[in-house]
């Protein structure tokens, strides 16, 4: 297939619906390039078991078509993975998307034609199409990590990762399963697994703080409360830090203005409520490692209460900042190592040495299993981009441009690849925000953008190299007034052995809302955009 285009748009996730909604919305002729056999993204293929979303449901839809969110009706406080995938299919449907999204095809190349000032976009199924804007719609968390652990392709039984999951289900009923990792997808699917397993054990090398979720049926007069005035329930949600929890107090003064008893009474409101609101019981939370610490102490408190078993108790308390890596959301996470068919096993001294024909070494000693599990994370925010061959002016490969870190304008545009657009890509708030609203804030941004460049006869549209060193110090900048920086996390890419370590995300999602608009109302500033050539 042969096809010339107004845009390419690579994914069909919840931004690359959105994106192919705005721009033929707007006259474009357009096409979706996704690698899976239907819509949805991440939420297409993390179907673990216990795969559920850490931001509440009625926060978790789209909202630019009012009629769209009053007919969806969730049914849980956070909504399960199944019940995501069935509401992007809805919105694929009743907006007809699926016309122009080619499924089961991979973006091989795309090369920006400096004389043409058009991007050439080839896939693995043959096509070529050529388009004026490239834009990546890729997605944060959805290119997997796995480790390569010597002996790998030796092992007989077995393996899943956590972001690949076989769509038909895994049953684990009556097998010994061995689980690595205990990010996110580990902490949501450990106890499910652990119901099923003969034995599970679980191989440890950083704990992670969890908080629960005290997930529930939603009420339906607070449902209808929220329908009553979506509008302002979105907008008091956009003014959030993080783009969500407007509905949750937050308390702006510094936890050590407060007694030890006012501070674990706040803890412990917030910690039954359930959720991200937890880190809301104090202003300073993110910005003052002795007010950390207090929230620290007291999940590792509540851990030792949770565990039985002292030593595993100890082994689960995390020793690093609360909130410096993501803060998992959970439902019998620690309750579950009190089973007696699950064990914990510390990697973080003695790693794991290989994988045999009939299971892991680790400190010497082989532990057997039937299957393994690896929840071992993405590589966030840059690995789906870079594993696309992109070259922009000059030939410039984006891994050449990228040498020393992701460097991006408003994580919006890359210095020589004109026309070229990121949705939620680094240097924005993305992954530190409530996903959906920075998705159709980018989108709208991009879509405004275009329509300026056409109604001005503008051809190209491309960030500048001081516009874009300036950002990322900026970024950098803001993450480092925080505790973001005090340990080793994947927002910082330290989960991937050989990438650059740099804070990717933009802490805070108001700012930078002003940011885009005050960039938009300048001319663009920032941006160098050019005519068509004569």
């Amino acid at each position: 297939m042969n096809e010339s285009l107004d845009a390419v748009v690579v994914g069909a996730g919840f931004a690359g619906m959105a994106m192919l909604h705005r721009l033929r919305s707007m006259g474009l002729s357009v096409r979706v390039i996704e690698r899976a056999d239907g819509v949805g993204g991440t939420w297409h293929w993390n179907r673990y078991p216990g795969a559920r979303c850490d931001v509440e449901s009625m926060e978790y839809s789209y909202q630019f078509d009012d009629e769209l969110q009053q007919e969806w009706e969730w049914t849980e406080r956070y909504a399960a993975q199944p019940e995501i995938l069935r509401y992007a299919n809805h919105v694929a449907d009743r907006f007809d998307l699926r016309d122009d999204i080619s499924f089961e095809t991979s973006v091989s190349s795309a090369v920006f034609d400096d004389d043409a000032s058009r991007w050439t976009v080839t896939t693995d199924q043959g096509d070529t199409i050529d388009a004026t804007y490239f834009i990546l719609a890729v997605g944060c968390l959805s290119s997997t990590n796995m480790p390569e652990f010597p002996g790998a392709e030796k092992f007989q039984g077995n393996t899943y990762h956590t972001g690949q999951w076989p769509h038909e289900g895994v049953d684990f009923t009556g097998l010994r399963v061995g689980v690595i990792g205990t990010g996110s997808s580990a902490i949501q699917s450990i106890p499910i697994i652990a119901e099923e397993a003969t034995h599970l054990t679980v191989f440890q090398r950083t704990a992670n703080y969890a908080v629960p979720a005290h997930n529930r049926s939603l009420d339906p007069d607070a449902v209808a409360a929220i329908k009553a005035d979506y509008g302002d329930f979105r907008a008091r949600n956009s003014l959030q830090n993080g783009a969500f929890g407007a509905n949750t107090d937050r308390n702006e003064a510094p936890a050590q203005s407060a007694t030890q008893e006012e501070r674990n009474a706040a803890f412990e409101r917030r910690w039954q409520e359930g959720g991200f609101g937890f880190l809301r019981a104090f202003g300073d939370l993110a910005l003052d490692p002795v007010s950390n610490e207090f929230a620290a102490e007291f999940v590792r408190a509540k851990i030792a209460e949770i565990v039985d078993d002292p030593q595993t108790a100890a082994l689960l308390a995390p020793k690093q900042t609360i909130g410096c890596k993501r803060l998992c959301v959970d439902t019998g996470y620690f309750e579950t190592f009190n089973r007696d068919n699950v064990e914990l096993i510390d990697v973080s001294q003695a790693p794991i040495e290989r994988l045999t024909p009939a299971g892991l070494v680790t400190g010497g000693r082989e532990h057997e299993f039937d299957a393994i599990v690896f929840a071992t994370g993405f590589d966030a925010m840059t690995g789906s981009i870079l594993r696309i061959d992109i070259r922009g002016r000059n030939g410039l490969a984006i891994g050449d441009a990228w040498e020393a870190g992701p460097t991006t304008y408003l994580g919006l545009g890359v210095v020589g690849f004109p026309n070229m657009f990121t949705i939620s890509g680094p240097g924005s708030p993305s992954v530190l925000t409530n996903m959906i609203v920075s998705i159709e804030q980018h989108v709208g941004w991009i879509g405004d953008c275009i329509d300026h460049l056409r109604s001005h006869d503008l051809q190209t549209i491309e960030a500048t190299e001081e516009a874009a060193s300036l950002w990322v110090d900026h970024v950098n900048a803001v993450a480092e007034m925080t505790l973001f920086t005090s340990c080793n996390s994947w927002y910082l890419g330290a989960n991937i052995e050989g990438k650059k370590r740099v804070f990717m995300p933009l802490i805070g999602y108001p700012p930078y809302v002003e940011m885009c608009d005050r960039v938009a109302a300048n001319g663009y500033e920032g941006f160098a955009l050019a005519g068509a050539s004569v």
